[in-house]
């Protein structure tokens, strides 16, 4: 998985960053997770996000959507699972790499699901189009919005999906499926990867640790959390996660109470202790120091 995302395609409302790579070499793969929930993920390059997929008597409920070149290779994962169309899509966030395929869904019978946040950001941005920049299509805006949590009685479950505030950006959501015992937790979690923090749509290093800290508590040993990128995970791999990144927001924080610049504190290397573990394509070493020394 590491070496897939090291060949990084990552989508901010809709614009993308991209080193060179084709939807050719790309699969989705699905599997899974416990009864009706299903877990869709890309294989030979980088997909997008994890994906997950609730199927039953109630409906077709899918968890983000992965990004345009692939649309019909996410259908085809689907139609493995169910032949029926997506009744609910859920955003996780506003990023292309979870958000791409929106307006396909949307313009059928898909409800599109975010929160408020998602909807307004994405409504204010422009996409990358074969003919340009061009606004974001209405049917890729969430049509059911939400500001702290909304419940999804669907499918023998109860699926809370649960507002956590300024963490990766400021419209983030994760999906809590009770019965089940799983939590989608979108890009608040990159499992076993520095993690993005995106200062510019409102994401703070302070609010993603509070928000890896919520999700800890809403776990227990025998809790399946989807992250946004890399593999499943365990309550003991966020746990591993959390006790990263409060220690690098330590080590920076400490620095720059110093007086010590920017500059001074990349030479310093405060989280060199990370970077065998941590460091991957796109959040390099420097950029996570970087990025924490902005924030802070």
């Amino acid at each position: 998985m590491r070496r897939c995302l090291t060949f990084v395609v990552l989508c901010i409302a809709g614009t993308t960053m991209s080193s060179a790579w084709s939807a050719d070499e790309i699969t989705f793969s699905t599997s899974e997770i416990t009864d009706n929930l299903y877990l869709i993920e890309g294989q030979g390059g980088f997909a997008g996000g994890n994906m997950v997929l609730s199927v039953g008597d109630d409906g077709v409920v899918l968890i983000d959507d992965s990004m345009p070149p692939l649309l019909d290779k996410l259908k085809a994962a689907i139609r493995d699972v169910s032949e029926r169309p997506v009744d609910f899509l859920i955003n996780t966030h506003m990023h292309g790499d979870h958000t791409g395929n929106n307006a396909a869904f949307g313009s059928g019978i898909t409800h599109v699901v975010g929160h408020e946040n998602v909807r307004e950001r994405m409504k204010h941005a422009e996409i990358d189009t074969p003919e340009g920049k061009k606004p974001t299509p209405k049917a890729a805006l969430p049509v059911i919005t939400f500001s702290e949590e909304i419940h999804f009685h669907l499918n023998g479950d109860r699926a809370r999906v649960v507002h956590l505030a300024d963490a990766h950006t400021d419209g983030d959501a994760i999906i809590i499926f009770e019965k089940h015992n799983v939590i989608h937790a979108g890009d608040i979690f990159f499992n076993g990867l520095f993690p993005f923090i995106d200062l510019n749509n409102g994401g703070s290093a302070k609010g993603y640790l509070a928000a890896q800290q919520a999700i800890y508590a809403e776990a227990n040993e025998s809790t399946v959390i989807v992250p946004g990128h890399g593999p499943i995970a365990k309550r003991s791999d966020l746990k591993k996660s959390i006790k990263m990144l409060s220690q690098a927001i330590s080590k920076v924080s400490a620095l720059k109470d110093s007086g010590k610049s920017l500059d001074e504190v990349i030479v310093l290397n405060p989280l060199k202790t990370f970077h065998k573990d941590w460091d991957w394509g796109f959040i390099s070493t420097e950029k996570m120091t970087r990025t924490l020394y902005q924030d802070l």
